[in-house]
């Protein structure tokens, strides 16, 4: 056996592919277009070792079609003519291009004619979003499909075809413990390619008995996978994607979903981004219905920062619950981007005269800051006067909540004062 375990057991035609059910199920696009031998350049992006190769190798299986591999990386222009030149000849060829979102200039022009001539089909690899690392040129000429990580029951699955397989996988008895394929089947995270790497490490580290087999056990399983693959690209989606759930479930006030959310970005190590993003949702999402909460996730989240993990779970566990579990709010906000849409509209208006500054020398020759009222001179501190430019005098931005002690309290002001105008346009009507 030289070839490694996760080479051995790449499919070789589409029927082999395991998860992926909803570009290679039965009717599904990528299966229909090769069982009607109608291929398209495409591009397959996700977590790594969930199948792009294999999607790809199994398509020219499926087909006939010669099978090359480009990395954008690492291999030159050169080799891209060279297997351009044979793709021309060969009446059919599947291009594996990985990395393809590091593909540089002189390679895409070199690359984009052959697409746009169909001189061979290229499926480009990634796990970024083509739609942010992919040139426009390059979208525009393929289609794009998104891939699913594996559950743990097609991890499963895959491990045991590769214990009984005895051409592509293991030629001799392999015993593997039920509790050692559940751990490695989790641990991976989706990741089949790991999953095979381990078990192949596994398997091969460890003495014959005496009839020949090898038994693989729980702390064998542990001891091959030397670490969680639960992590996170931070620039790829599943990292924005994670941060999206933690927020829309602490906006629903979900704690158990917002504590599982968390719990994967703490696995991953990711404190910035979740000081980050907790603070923001103290604002957005809570807002005015419960300020205290703010406090407290400013003043937790500076000491999270201060001390690390793994301590710094325990105190992002407390923000955590106190904003899953906080009365709610976006009212702040929403106020601030009604008045920037109207910003928008209308651009910087004059200023009323009479809030100009007054201080310096001339100002009163221009007629700023004549006829201001100050209002700690009058009743109730307040006083019937006009703030906004003219244009915008019937602007009611903020809209409260009545989800919040604090927020009821504000409520109540802005009642009492707009009463107050009422009164005084009734006067002025008399």
């Amino acid at each position: 056996m030289i070839d490694n375990l996760a080479l051995r057991m790449r499919p070789q035609t589409i029927d082999q592919i395991i998860g992926q059910e909803h570009l290679v199920g039965t009717g599904k696009i990528i299966r229909r277009m090769v069982e009607a031998n109608r291929l398209t350049s495409m591009i397959l992006y996700g977590p790594p070792g969930i199948g792009k190769t294999s999607i790809a190798s199994a398509i020219a299986g499926t087909t006939k079609y010669a099978f090359r591999t480009f990395n954008a990386t690492i291999d030159s222009k050169k080799r891209l003519q060279e297997i351009a030149e044979e793709a021309k000849f060969s009446g059919g060829l599947v291009l594996l291009l990985d990395e393809i979102h590091r593909l540089d200039k002189t390679k895409q022009d070199f690359l984009l004619p052959l697409l746009e001539q169909g001189i061979m089909i290229m499926i480009g690899a990634t796990t970024e979003n083509p739609f942010f690392s992919v040139t426009p040129a390059i979208r525009s000429r393929v289609q794009i499909f998104e891939l699913e990580p594996l559950t743990t029951d097609q991890v499963k699955q895959a491990i045991q075809l590769a214990l009984t397989d005895k051409e592509r996988g293991f030629p001799f008895p392999v015993r593997l413990d039920e509790d050692a394929l559940n751990f490695i089947a989790i641990s991976t995270n989706g990741d089949l390619r790991s999953a095979y790497n381990s078990l192949d490490l596994a398997v091969l580290s460890t003495p014959e008995e005496k009839d020949g087999s090898r038994h693989i056990t729980l702390d064998i399983i542990q001891n091959s996978l030397q670490r969680s693959y639960i992590t996170m690209d931070k620039n790829g989606d599943g990292h924005y994607d994670t941060l999206s759930a933690l927020q829309k479930s602490i906006r629903g006030s979900d704690v158990n979903a917002s504590l599982h959310y968390a719990a994967r970005l703490i696995a991953a190590g990711d404190l910035p981004s979740l000081a980050r993003r907790l603070t923001v949702i103290a604002y957005e999402d809570i807002g005015l219905a419960n300020p205290e909460a703010q406090i407290h996730t400013v003043t937790a989240l500076e000491a999270a920062q201060k001390i690390g993990f793994p301590e710094a779970r325990i105190l992002i566990a407390n923000v955590v619950i106190d904003l899953a579990l906080s009365p709610k709010s976006n009212s702040a906000y929403l106020a601030m981007d009604q008045a920037l849409a109207d910003l928008k509209t209308h651009g910087n208006l004059p200023i009323p005269r009479h809030l100009r500054d007054g201080h310096y020398a001339g100002s009163q020759e221009l007629g700023n800051a004549q006829n201001y009222l100050y209002p700690h001179n009058y009743p109730d501190k307040w006083v019937k006067q006009d703030y906004l430019p003219e244009q915008l005098a019937r602007a009611n931005y903020f809209q409260p909540n009545q989800t919040g002690k604090y927020e009821r309290a504000l409520a109540m002001t802005k009642e009492r004062i707009d009463q107050l105008l009422k009164n005084h346009e009734s006067l002025l009507k008399k």
